[in-house]
């Protein structure tokens, strides 16, 4: 199957390590940044939320404007609008960008972050809106005639929209989430699933608990995987390993002279199950499987996309590879030098993991042909669905004619 790579679209280059340098939108470094993925390999971007950020829908439109290839992933919060104007406002976007634009809808893991915006619905309260919100969203976007609703969270009459996507029928919907109630919602509504990097065997209970979602949703497909990491890479394991070691340091200074992080949570422990899970995994070890790496998410307090992958390109390749393994087709990772660490994931781990991905393709693709020819020469009836007793074809019954009225 093929394989995805999605960065970030950062507005400004301050990340965990580092305090930005100028505003929280340069324009003149958001639209470097996107072109650097777009040069080196990336296939999509992401265009976060956050309650006091700028407004990551018209960032998008910036870059998309002036890219080519690169395709965009919109983090929305239900909200902050009606999904009326929402599904406006994506089906514009995905005309100006031709098709490139997915929707990755954020249900929102902290009630103090959520109130800053007026949202006071409890977590629960707020899934069964992000579903209700999403339903309405892909009608507006396929509907050609003037539809009512009458739900839980949202009710309008007689609306239809005079703008469509460019996708036909409609852009992809992201999710992300790891609480049961994340995986029923997402189960029944995404194309993609988003989880945050954990151990193999932790991944591989996510994936089937979505798995299970969808189906209990009554879905006959499953959504795609994506799962997001920290990699940080250089030349040789031990120049990977002291790069890692300074960067914990740096988190941990920076949080400690800014106090950024009470004040962007509200709290110290966090609420959502997500980040109490990698709390819970950093607590248990450092170091799982090839290369995983924990104290980057316990420095934050587990906060968002927090696991990291060390080692040389090639290990930390491997190491995606594993994942790609388990059925992970999307492969998220954001470095803490966010442009240059773009650019050398670019150019150094994502060749190689297209690479045997195209080999394993190629692998199983074979496999699948000899097992074909080794069943057409055990029993070559069965190959053509034939029984040895069927009559020759000229002595089958005359096809009933057509009806035409």
């Amino acid at each position: 199957m093929p394989v995805e790579f999605l960065g970030i679209a950062a507005t400004n280059d301050g990340s965990e390590t580092t305090a930005r340098s100028g505003a929280a939108f340069d324009k003149e470094y958001t639209l470097r940044l996107a072109r650097a993925h777009e040069d080196h390999g990336w296939d999509r971007v992401l265009f976060a939320y956050g309650s006091g950020s700028p407004d990551p829908a018209p960032a998008a439109a910036y870059v998309a404007s002036r890219s080519e290839r690169l395709q965009i992933l919109l983090a929305h919060r239900p909200n902050v609008s009606y999904p009326t104007f929402a599904a406006k406002t994506f089906a514009t976007l995905d005309q100006i960008s031709e098709g490139r634009l997915t929707v990755h809808f954020i249900t929102g893991g902290n009630d103090h972050e959520q109130a800053r915006e007026g949202d006071t619905l409890t977590k629960d309260e707020r899934y069964a809106r992000t579903r209700e919100y999403i339903r309405i969203v892909k009608k507006v976007w396929t509907a050609r005639e003037p539809f009512d609703h009458e739900g839980e969270h949202y009710r309008f009459h007689d609306f239809l929209s005079d703008v469509f996507p460019f996708q036909q029928p409609r852009p992809g919907v992201s999710f992300g989430g790891s609480s049961p109630a994340a995986y029923a919602a997402g189960g029944a509504e995404a194309d993609v699933y988003c989880l945050w990097g954990e151990p193999l065997a932790k991944t591989a209970e996510q994936i089937e608990a979505v798995k299970a979602a969808a189906r209990a949703a009554g879905r006959t497909d499953v959504p795609r995987i994506q799962v997001a990491f920290r990699p940080i890479i250089a030349p040789t394991e031990e120049l990977a390993w002291e790069k890692a070691h300074r960067t914990v340091a740096a988190i941990k200074d920076r949080r400690e002279r800014s106090g950024a992080f009470i004040r962007h949570h509200g709290q110290v422990q966090p609420e959502n199950t997500g980040s109490q899970r990698l709390i819970a995994i950093a607590e248990a070890g450092e170091r799982y499987d090839r290369a995983l790496w924990t104290p980057t998410a316990a420095a934050t307090g587990g906060a968002g996309n927090s696991n990291a992958l060390v080692g040389t390109p090639e290990t930390v390749a491997q190491a995606l590879l594993d994942y790609y393994d388990l059925g992970v087709d999307v492969l998220s990772a954001r470095g803490y030098d966010l442009l240059g660490d773009a650019i050398d994931f670019g150019r150094h781990v994502i060749p190689i993991v297209r690479e045997e991905v195209a080999k394993r393709d190629a692998e199983r693709d074979a496999e699948r042909d000899a097992e074909r020819d080794s069943e057409r020469d055990a029993d070559p009836d069965a190959v053509r669905g034939a029984h040895p007793d069927a009559k020759p074809a000229s002595h089958a019954a005359p096809a009933p004619a057509a009806v035409t009225r």
